[in-house]
């Protein structure tokens, strides 16, 4: 139990529990604790966004510390400073009275100072007989003794996200000029697609950039324009190999004509139409499945198919996938139409169209028939999932911003 360790403030200011437990805090400082106040000092700065400090508290903060007299904060020395507002203005760079008494409770109230006003709230010091100073009457910088530690983690922390802010800006400023230029060489190039509205997509990231100020934000941007540039690499991408296909398929037709036809029979059956002609099914123009999109990303632009996970919520593609077995069933969709969808996209992104459905289901009179027809558009390499992911994530941050 602390007794005679609480002070309370001088004339009208009011005294509060935040200001009780502070005191009390201070008054289990760890025998012969000591630090560097400058040290502390350098903490608090870097620290000041999450302390709710401004440049000119900082000031007198500096100012307070030039009176006490030792480069340490010590326990075992009077850590009470007695200037007057005139020498601590002068300290701090000049200012006013008035931003001087504001600014000294803008410490007191983040916690950095403390009050130990004398009974008539005049600040001075009284000496014993050998000289030393027996009784302060100021402000005590106990608390920045008391709280070294924390105030190190605090600005460890600032300096983190810091760093993270840094990174997420390098990556959006990369991936952006990719986007942008494998537009560019597609359009002068020629490549199928539509590249038109992967340029509108662009221009609609670009714009929410700007308005972006925090790392979530600036994170989820970041996101945008992944899906976009792995939209963009797909497109090219199926094009490169469909058209690698038909050289491959046309200077090895007479090695495949002479080759023995019984090893057919091993394929996967295919249409009757495509047995009469004696040729092996294809089930997609491009042979490559379709790349999965980072997990984060299809949660967000489909969040519903979390409340079909076990527990509610998911954190693997595995748990992804048994989700959408369980949306199939409950939105009436055939396990053959699923297979298919499996078969033609791979079953994470199959996964991944099922929940895209689930979102939509409330626009979709047969949702079976839908997937069916994304399926058979997948099998043409005419269906990406990136489109149709970015149009819910901006449904949904549309819809967060009119409820906000």
């Amino acid at each position: 139990m602390q007794i005679g360790n609480v002070t309370t403030p001088f004339g009208r200011r009011p005294m509060t529990l935040a200001l009780v437990k502070a005191q009390l805090s201070t008054a289990n400082i760890k025998a012969g604790k000591s630090v560097d106040k400058w040290k502390v000092y350098r903490s608090a700065c870097e620290a000041r966004t999450i302390l709710g400090l401004r440049d000119r508290a900082l000031a007198v903060l500096n100012a307070l510390l030039t009176f006490y007299p030792e480069q340490e904060l010590s326990e075992e020395s009077n850590l009470v400073v007695f200037p007057s507002n005139a020498q601590l203005a002068i300290r701090a760079n000049g200012i006013a009275g008035t931003t001087l008494r504001e600014n000294l409770a803008i410490l007191v109230e983040a916690g950095l100072i403390q009050r130990n006003d004398s009974p008539n709230g005049k600040r001075y010091a009284r000496k014993g007989n050998d000289g030393a100073i027996e009784t302060a009457y100021g402000f005590s910088l106990a608390p920045l003794l008391a709280r070294a530690e924390e105030l190190a983690i605090m600005a460890h922390q600032v300096a983190e996200e810091s760093r993270r802010l840094r990174v997420i800006k390098e990556r959006i400023t990369i991936t952006r000029r990719d986007v942008r230029k494998l537009i560019s060489a597609a359009v002068e190039e020629g490549a199928a697609g539509n590249w038109q509205a992967v340029e509108d997509a662009l221009v609609s990231a670009i714009a929410s950039i700007k308005t972006a100020k925090t790392a979530a934000a600036l994170e989820a941007c970041l996101d945008e324009l992944t899906l976009l540039s792995e939209e963009a690499i797909n497109m090219l991408e199926n094009q490169l190999i469909s058209t690698e296909s038909g050289t491959n398929d046309s200077g090895n037709r007479h090695h495949i004509q002479n080759s023995n036809t019984e090893s057919l029979n091993e394929l996967e059956p295919g249409s009757r139409n495509d047995q009469d002609e004696g040729m092996a099914p294809k089930r997609r123009s491009a042979a490559e499945p379709i790349k999965a999109f980072p997990l984060g990303m299809v949660l967000r632009a489909c969040p519903q198919i979390s409340d079909y996970a076990t527990g509610g919520t998911i954190s693997h593609w595995r748990e992804l996938m048994t989700a959408a077995v369980v949306v199939r069933t409950t939105l009436g969709v055939s396990p053959s139409a699923y297979q298919e969808a499996c078969e033609a996209m791979g079953p994470e992104n199959a996964a991944v169209a099922m929940a895209c459905v689930l979102e939509r289901a409330g626009h979709i009179s047969s949702p079976g028939g839908y997937l069916r027809d994304l399926t058979r558009r997948a099998e043409r390499g005419e269906f990406s999932l990136g489109p149709m992911l970015m149009a819910l994530l901006r449904t949904h941050e549309l819809g967060g911003r009119k409820s906000a």
